[in-house]
């Protein structure tokens, strides 16, 4: 029996039937929801809400195994982070193909278009490094704009409508 079942998940999963995130976000415990732009709003335990711009390709990983995830792999679009730090114990990290930000507890907004990351802080502050490299350190307002170059990193306070046109993009 156990197996038809898990047959039948696999096979829905494989036919599109269920979305791939949807579904391991569910068995990381986190309840979903769907705005009326298809954005998938994520409620996870241990104080982590993730809102995902529709057609966002990410995963969310629990890697120390405690209920709350601690990890999301975003590769396509963009991703709202946001961790309460009174919740949640041991930091977040948002990995793409070009960078790795990490937190204690904050708010922030990632986005992968083409060979580029982007990191935007909203609250806290946000540590964004290439995945061989020295760490910036973003403050609120402040943001990064990450390629595979080996240039350094530089941090920029964005612009509000650079600003307004991500977080429109996120529902915010």
């Amino acid at each position: 029996m156990h197996t038809t079942l898990r047959n039948l998940f696999v096979a829905a999963l494989a036919a599109g039937l269920i979305p791939h995130e949807a579904a391991f976000a569910q068995s990381a415990g986190c309840a979903i929801s769907r705005d009326a732009d298809a954005r998938q709003v994520l409620s996870c335990p241990g104080g982590v809400k993730v809102t995902a711009e529709a057609g966002a390709s990410f995963r969310l990983t629990d890697r120390n195994r405690d209920g709350s995830p601690d990890s999301a792999s975003l590769r396509r679009k963009a991703i709202l982070v946001d961790v309460d730090s009174s919740q949640h114990t041991g930091g977040f990290q948002v990995v793409t193909p070009q960078a790795i930000a990490a937190v204690r507890g904050t708010r922030w907004a990632v986005d992968v278009v083409g060979g580029k990351t982007s990191v935007l802080v909203v609250g806290g502050s946000v540590a964004v490094r290439r995945p061989a490299g020295e760490p910036v350190v973003l403050s609120p307002g402040e943001g990064v704009d990450v390629t595979s170059s080996t240039e350094p990193l530089v941090v920029r306070r964005w612009p509000a409508p650079r600003v307004a046109a991500l977080l429109a993009r996120l529902g915010q």
